[in-house]
């Protein structure tokens, strides 16, 4: 009965990317009754990323620039997870501080894995002990020659809009004379 409300109001598309291949019904947690207030639809490709975060595709997801002004709560709640998953691309910070969300669905949104978030939360510090976040600006504060380039990027180089490396807080990325490069967090500082 679900399915029949959720693709009329969707126009038989997937919520979030608008595919209309292999559509179904996804319960958004931590919600368990399949209903048109508690469920989304959504395509094969969005359920499995959802679901299992080391099949995600960063690229996939460019497409919550559209379904983040979906009026349906349930549909916010999940933009709003998966732009926080890829919070270290960079690009999903500016969706987030445009979105507009209820404070009652961002509770909803902020509700499915609170614990596991502090488990698995890698700090990454510059050079003073703040913490950085992905799109920060920082400033070397050491020359520092770049491994495989003639390249040394010079101590008060301002590197713009950092990613950050999800599995070591030592590492984060960002252009310097135009060439992406890996920086240790001990060598930059906050600005």
């Amino acid at each position: 009965m679900a399915l029949n409300q959720l693709k009329e109001r969707a126009n038989n598309q997937c919520e979030l990317c608008a595919s209309s291949q292999n559509l179904q019904v996804y319960t958004v947690s931590p919600k368990t009754e399949e209903s048109v207030e508690n469920s989304i639809l959504v395509c094969d490709t969005c359920f499995e990323q959802i679901n299992d975060e080391s099949k995600m595709n960063a690229n996939h997801w460019r497409c919550l620039n559209d379904s983040m002004w979906n009026e349906n709560a349930a549909v916010k709640v999940v933009v709003w997870r998966m732009l926080n998953r890829l919070r270290n691309e960079g690009w999903p910070n500016d969706l987030l501080e445009m979105m507009y969300i209820e404070e009652a669905d961002l509770q909803w949104a902020k509700s499915e894995s609170t614990a596991n978030e502090s488990e698995e939360a890698i700090v990454h510090k510059d050079s003073n002990g703040v913490d950085l976040e992905a799109g920060d600006t920082v400033v070397l504060i050491k020359d520092l020659p770049v491994k495989g380039s003639s390249l040394v990027a010079k101590r008060g180089t301002a590197v713009r809009r950092i990613t950050l490396d999800r599995d070591n807080p030592n590492y984060i990325e960002g252009r310097v004379e135009g060439q992406q490069i890996v920086i240790l967090t001990q060598y930059v500082k906050k600005v």
